[in-house]
């Protein structure tokens, strides 16, 4: 099985959704900025980051509950 490091945006939006589980859009692009290829953009990824704050979430609250 093939695996792959973690470049440093994935690095960035892990600490991201650490500390702000609910990130907005703008605060996204601010903490990616210095580490997206900007030829791509960042609408995938912005919604990449947004599914596993969401996901994150979810987990979160399964395990809370009793």
């Amino acid at each position: 099985v093939a695996t792959q490091e973690p470049t440093a945006a994935d690095v960035a939006a892990h600490d991201l959704l650490d500390r702000d589980p609910a990130p907005g859009e703008m605060q996204i692009r601010e903490e990616l900025s210095g580490n997206v290829c900007r030829c791509t953009g960042y609408g995938r990824i912005i919604d990449a980051v947004q599914r596993v704050a969401v996901a994150r979430r979810t987990a979160a609250a399964e395990v809370a509950r009793p």
